[in-house]
């Protein structure tokens, strides 16, 4: 038991050390669980770990779907969430939400569907513990009734530009129990892709959800970030000679360009023959694979550096494409002062007085 605890405590301890304080700070978040689950989920623990400073706001849920959204939109009245953030059946909840802003990780959209996909039907135990004590639940045919009717009713304002804006679809790659990737982005244009499963780890919230809250909360608070571009030609011949860059490498490579993403406006660039138009499909398939959601939308594909916009190019190769012409800096990486990712991040590091 004692070992168990300390185990608790270490692991905690290491999350911790990915905070990030000043994200959504004094800000609240509303969480919408998914099916058969509560408000102290382990979404729910791993958002106060990594936002400490925002306030969580996680409700138990009805298990009919109207007494559920009449609590919804009622707390949503009361407290005017900054944020949303609903998993699951939960997320299905959360794009009916209309005026906040949202992000939907893998919504079920067609939940009484899935249920019977899932073998759902009958008596069912919650996953996580609820304020009154609850331990499981009867699913009927007349509750995946009300599940169609209140599911029939999404997408009814997501033609409206504003809502446009506002919604961000999370879809796992691995998901093997929802898939409305397709049914979101025919309403939605900020339908991402992460490597991660219907349920969230903590791994996947870090690297794939909190991104997306970044970009919500930088737009929240009218941030004008820097550009940085970063130029991965070197990582990326390695698709068209058919070889796996080295991991490490990579690795070094993904994790400061995730780590720059904190205080700037961070771009992939990456050259193509203009004749092989397939390689461009190998390079989006290579960053969504390798970077993730933090790259998503934000690849650059030309062979003219002297025509982009940004302050900073790092770049292994300056003297190409036009780089010695670029308006901004350039970071000539693997040079005598840039030898590595560490060095690159020293650097702006100290532009941003943390060194």
């Amino acid at each position: 038991m004692c070992l168990n605890l300390l185990d608790f405590v270490r692991y905690n301890m290491e999350l911790y050390e990915y905070a990030r304080p000043e994200l959504m700070s004094g800000k609240k978040i509303l969480y919408v669980h998914g099916f058969a689950s509560s408000g102290a989920s382990g979404t729910v623990r791993t958002m106060q770990l990594l936002l400490p400073q925002a306030n969580i706001i996680a409700p138990d849920l009805p298990i009919e779907p109207e007494p559920a959204m009449a609590l919804l939109q009622a707390m949503c009245e009361k407290e005017q969430p900054d944020l949303i953030v609903g998993t699951s059946m939960g997320g299905m909840y959360a794009e009916l939400l209309y005026g906040y802003d949202r992000i939907l990780v893998n919504p079920a959209f067609t939940l009484a569907d899935t249920i019977l996909k899932n073998n759902g039907l009958g008596r069912q135990e919650f996953h996580s513990p609820r304020e009154d004590g609850q331990k499981d639940f009867l699913v009927t045919k007349g509750l995946l009734e009300s599940y169609r009717e209140c599911t029939s009713k999404c997408f009814l304002k997501s033609s409206e530009h504003y809502e446009q804006k506002r919604v961000y679809g999370l879809f796992g790659l691995h998901d093997t129990k929802v898939d409305t990737f397709d049914l979101f982005a025919e309403h939605y244009p900020n339908a991402i892709h992460f490597d991660g499963e219907h349920y969230l780890n903590d791994s996947a919230f870090l690297h794939s959800i909190l991104p997306v809250i970044q970009w919500i909360d930088d737009m929240q608070e009218g941030r004008k970030k820097q550009v940085v571009l970063v130029e991965f030609a070197d990582t990326l011949a390695y698709i068209r000679e058919g070889g796996i860059p080295a991991a490490i490498a990579v690795n070094s490579a993904v994790k400061s360009f995730n780590l720059l993403c904190q205080d700037y406006n961070v771009f992939v660039l990456a050259d193509a023959s203009p004749n092989k138009p397939s390689e461009w499909a190998q390079i989006l398939e290579w960053v969504e694979s390798n970077i993730g959601v933090a790259a998503w939308n934000r690849v650059i594909i030309g062979n003219h550096k002297d025509l982009l916009m940004g302050d900073y190019l790092i770049d292994a190769h300056p003297d190409r494409f036009g780089g010695e012409d670029f308006l901004g800096t350039v970071i000539p990486f693997a040079s005598e002062h840039f030898k590595t990712w560490e060095d690159v991040i020293t650097y702006f590091d100290r532009l941003q007085g943390k060194a």
